[in-house]
């Protein structure tokens, strides 16, 4: 693709055309999911931080500089998120007791507090609720049943790339409905 027709794409897409996005994940797809693949050394984690590659790309867009290689930009989006996730994973496996105190015991949760989990479910499942239904079918088997992206597919009869753009769209739309209903906990 010219840097011209790559222009007017990446535009198209800051404009939230909704097909200019799509064809922009689907151009770059195999090349960050590749350099992905190289650092991470697992399909199904490569695939997940992929997502989250192309849901950074298209909330940060407007940051995009076009002096620069656009695939050079997501892929410094993806070393970031790379980066990102292996802090994050380094934390959560951190074997010292210095944090100990912090350790909630959940099985030791008085009635009240196991009262206010369940209503706090409750609501956060209303919210899943209210999507738009393909959004809804999405959030429960990828998240719920914990299906992969390819079982996904395959259930709904879409395509693999439409399934990975669903997902994306579903978790910003959950995400901007939680944030308006005031969860920071999800």
């Amino acid at each position: 693709m010219q840097k011209k027709e790559l222009l007017a794409l990446v535009q198209l897409a800051k404009e939230k055309n909704q097909k200019a996005q799509t064809k922009l994940i689907n151009i770059y797809w195999i090349d960050v999911f590749s350099f992905t693949l190289k650092k991470v050394r697992d399909k199904n984690l490569a695939d997940e931080i992929t997502v989250s590659v192309f849901a950074k790309v298209l909330s940060k867009i407007d940051l995009y500089d076009p002096n620069f290689e656009f695939k050079t930009w997501i892929l410094t989006i993806a070393q970031n998120t790379i980066i990102d996730f292996w802090r994050k994973n380094a934390r959560s496996n951190e074997t010292s007791t210095d944090h100990l105190e912090d350790v909630e015991n959940t099985f030791a949760q008085s009635p009240e507090e196991l009262l206010i989990s369940d209503e706090d479910h409750r609501k956060f499942l209303k919210i899943v609720e209210s999507l738009d239904s393909n959004y809804q079918s999405i959030i429960k088997l990828r998240f719920y049943e914990e299906k992969s992206i390819k079982e996904i597919s395959e259930e709904l009869g879409i395509s693999i790339s439409n399934t990975k753009v669903r997902i994306m769209r579903a978790k910003k739309v959950l995400a901007q409905l939680l944030k308006d209903n005031n969860y920071h906990d999800f």
